[in-house]
Formats: C-alpha cells, sequence, structure tokens
C-alpha cells in the first residue's frame, strides 16, 4: 500500500480553553500542588476544556498527556516553592484519552470535555492506565485533538492533529500537601473534601 500522508495541522480556528479559569487562578496565586498515590488520585481541581472551532461532521479523539516543565526537582522551603536539584528520568510516558472517543466535532462542541476520570500516580508499574509523575516536579497538562478518518475496509487513522498547552493548570505533584494553603483552598473549593472541614465553619 501505498504511505501514508504526513498529519497535517489542523486549522488556527481550531482551539481550547481551560474551564473554571478563575478557580485555577486562585490555585496558581498560591502554587498548585497535585497529590499522587499508588493507586492513584484524581485531580482538584480537575480539567474541564472547552474546544472551538471542529467541523461538526467530521470525527476526532481527544486525549490528555501532562508533560514536565523542566527537568528539575522541586522543595517547599520557608513558605516558597525552590529548585534543589536535577529532576529524575521521566517515568514511561502516558496520555489519557477521553472516553467518549472517537467522536463527532458536534459531539465535542456541545459542552466543555471533562477529564475528572483521569488519575495520577507515582507508581512506575501502575497497570491501570493512570498517568505517572515524579513526586516534587512540575507539571503541565497539554490537549491533543486529532482528525480520524474512518473507512469500512481500512483502520481508523489520525489525519490532522493540534496540540494545545495550559500554563495556568501547571502543578507540582506531591504525595502531601507541603503549603497549608493550598490544602485550606482545596477544602474550601472541592465538595469532596468536606469531611476534612472543621464543624461550623
Amino acid at each position: 500500500p501505498p504511505p501514508a500522508p504526513p498529519l497535517r495541522r489542523l486549522g488556527p480556528e481550531v482551539n481550547a480553553e481551560l474551564e473554571d479559569s478563575r478557580l485555577w487562578e486562585a490555585f496558581a496565586a498560591v502554587g498548585t500542588e497535585m497529590i499522587i498515590t499508588k493507586s492513584g488520585r484524581r485531580m482538584f481541581p480537575s480539567l474541564k476544556l472547552r474546544l472551538n472551532g471542529l467541523e461538526p461532521d467530521k470525527r476526532y479523539c481527544v486525549y490528555l498527556t501532562v508533560e514536565p516543565v523542566a527537568d528539575c526537582r522541586w522543595k517547599f522551603q520557608s513558605s516558597r516553592w525552590l529548585v534543589v536539584g536535577k529532576g529524575e528520568p521521566a517515568p514511561a510516558h502516558r496520555c489519557f484519552m477521553h472516553p467518549d472517543s472517537p467522536a463527532s466535532g458536534a459531539h465535542w462542541l456541545k459542552q466543555p470535555v471533562s477529564f475528572l476520570r483521569m488519575k495520577l500516580t507515582n507508581n512506575g508499574m501502575d497497570p491501570h492506565g493512570h498517568i505517572i509523575l515524579n513526586s516534587m516536579h512540575k507539571y503541565r497538562p497539554r490537549l491533543y485533538v486529532a482528525e480520524i478518518e474512518e473507512s469500512a475496509w481500512l483502520p481508523s487513522r489520525f489525519v490532522a492533529y493540534g496540540s494545545f498547552d495550559f500554563p495556568l493548570a501547571e502543578f507540582i505533584a506531591v504525595t502531601a500537601y507541603q503549603n497549608q494553603r493550598i490544602t485550606q483552598l482545596k477544602i474550601d473549593c472541592n465538595p469532596f473534601a468536606k469531611g476534612f472541614r472543621v464543624t461550623g465553619k
């Protein structure tokens, strides 16, 4: 068979916006931390992204990666984050395919795309498809949107793609919160953290 044509970039009209930007701004102002565990932990705030510019009748896969921001290790000291050395080798690189993939452009456009189910782990041998991260390293979510071509006779294939970074959603992966202000923000903003609240507050 002839070689597959190279992937083209999606047009400039295709973009992605971070939902709940005010919530993310509140966390970023303090220094966002995300808990990672052996069994996997969901993010809070969770990632919700609004897609624009897709063609309603075409079909797309949507998936997310979590990329290291820099090759360095961080430490929370004297009420601030400091770089304390070279980063550890990056663990296996994984992506989280949104469970609705593949779906029509119309489907992706009708409401924000939620990655609530995605979990973060520090288990390098994780068998569940969770995103593997190093503790005390900084990361940034990256969204990929891939247009696919489907045929009754041939396997589906990607024909175009776009990628979008979200600097506001950068975070440091931790096994326990380092900054007490982040702990308080999570308790105040996360409806699932009610058990941590002091009665009467």
